[in-house]
């Protein structure tokens, strides 16, 4: 039996490990800081938010190894180098001591990147015919956009 990843163009698995490297590491960089704030936040929603960002970056954590594995399914080299990865991410550490509010909107425009970036790394791999990683990124965007619903509604 051979795999989707054996059927890709060998020149499709470099662009499509590049997209999936840049979705690891903000996948990555949101992981902290969800724990981050997860560690930190305070006030009346406590015990909420502290919940929502413990489901939000064990969620994450696991997600993490997803693409990774899929980059070596692809022959691709998964980039773990923490520097590097915060270096390729759009999302960026937040400052410290801040609000609940403000942790709410941090992760949610890092959901909503994360959304985005997954939606354009499944093109990448739509345009190569790789279902696998396509699938693997709706999945995963679905995930996004749930926890992004879910920290919107916290900010009304």
């Amino acid at each position: 039996m051979t795999f989707a990843a054996e059927k890709l163009d060998t020149d499709a698995r470099p662009e499509i490990c590049t997209a999936l490297n840049t979705a690891l590491a903000e996948t990555a960089v949101a992981t902290m800081m969800a724990q981050n704030f997860h560690w930190n936040v305070t006030g009346v929603n406590f015990l909420p938010l502290h919940q929502l960002f413990q489901e939000i970056y064990e969620d994450h954590f696991a997600a993490q190894d997803d693409l990774a594995e899929r980059i070596k399914a692809l022959q691709g080299h998964a980039d773990g180098n923490l520097a590097r990865m915060i270096a390729r991410s759009s999302l960026s550490e937040p400052q410290t001591n801040v609000t609940p509010n403000y942790m709410i909107a941090t992760l949610l425009n890092a959901e909503e990147t994360l959304a985005a970036t997954l939606k354009a790394t499944g093109e990448t791999a739509a345009s190569h015919c790789d279902k696998i990683t396509e699938d693997l990124c709706f999945s995963r965007g679905q995930v996004h956009e749930k926890f992004a619903w879910m920290l919107r509604a916290q900010l009304r």
